[in-house]
């Protein structure tokens, strides 16, 4: 773990959040996996689920860390101290930047010359006046590794990111039905994506997270996709457990499985699938709706003839005259 001080003038106020901070000390802890993620997609039968996703809540691990630092921070000089991990608008990778750690790269997240492209960052807001330290510069150069991985091409100008098509954002914070546009270059992506970071050369130099709640359990490395289809809420909530997949819930969950079992040309998963057509919840059904178009066209077509007329949800309609 890495850290720097930043003062509360160098980028956007931080006294909306607490008018009394002085400095910002920038914090960042290395997550890099054991091989590169990437390689999980020829596994068609299978989730791939981002890194940081593989085991603890980052959220809770960054916090308790912070917080004994801050409180030993606290404790020596009597200062006041707030620590913040994605929990205010806090401008994390800028300051992160400001401070030292490493440079918003082409992909604009935080790249560091030790860790890459994967670190998770944290704050601490104290009302001790610190000395800066220097920024880091951009070491990206003439590359574009980041943008020509994007299976979506959701990097269309280096650091400019468009979230509309970024896999990360449609398979965990997007509550709809995936875009059509999408679903095929998803792949067997369930949960995140890793392409633009993995993609990243100063990774040459990353090494594999120390941290041991954030090492990958076997269990979420590669799971079987038929294993995760058959997830009821209960099962959901058992699973993941203290993981940050829970808070997505099971319904979106299953839609994102239904998705990478679609585009895995497994004719064995149908049966997986044709369970799901009955599903209480719309975003499952249309998923499962069109993952039958892909793993057997014809037995869509009888579907279709049994269901469509009698579907409730407008939304899983539209997937029967897809």
């Amino acid at each position: 773990m890495g850290w720097m001080a930043e003062t509360a003038e160098r980028r956007a106020d931080p006294r909306v959040l607490w008018p009394d901070v002085r400095s910002i000390v920038m914090l960042g802890l290395n997550y890099g996996p054991d091989a590169d993620p990437r390689g999980l997609q020829a596994r068609k039968d299978r989730g791939a689920i981002s890194v940081y996703a593989r085991n603890r809540d980052y959220h809770d691990i960054i916090k308790g860390k912070l917080k004994l630092l801050a409180g030993r921070l606290a404790a020596r000089t009597g200062a006041e101290v707030k620590v913040f991990v994605d929990t205010a608008p806090v401008m994390e990778k800028p300051l992160a930047e400001a401070a030292g750690l490493g440079w918003q790269g082409k992909h604009t997240n935080l790249v560091s010359r030790e860790f890459g492209s994967w670190l998770f960052l944290g704050a601490i807001f104290t009302a001790l006046e610190l000395p800066l330290d220097a920024p880091e510069r951009d070491h990206c150069g003439s590359c574009r590794a980041c943008l020509d991985a994007c299976p979506t091409q959701a990097i269309p100008a280096p650091y400019r990111l468009d979230a509309r098509r970024c896999i990360s954002y449609l398979t965990i914070e997007h509550a709809g039905p995936i875009p059509a546009a999408f679903r095929a270059a998803m792949g067997n992506r369930i949960y995140g994506c890793d392409d633009c970071l993995a993609a990243c050369p100063w990774n040459k130099f990353a090494q594999a997270a120390s941290e041991m709640k954030l090492k990958s359990r076997p269990e979420l490395e590669a799971p079987r996709l038929a294993d995760l289809a058959a997830l009821d809420d209960s099962g959901f909530r058992a699973l993941f457990a203290g993981s940050p997949i829970k808070r997505i819930g099971r319904d979106r969950f299953v839609r994102n499985v239904l998705i990478a079992i679609g585009n895995s040309a497994d004719a064995a998963l149908l049966p997986s699938v044709l369970a799901l057509l009955d599903d209480p919840a719309p975003i499952v059904r249309g998923a499962a709706v069109w993952a039958v178009s892909r793993l057997d066209p014809t037995e869509w077509a009888a579907q279709k003839t049994a269901r469509h007329a009698s579907e409730p949800d407008p939304e899983t309609r539209k997937e029967w005259v897809a």
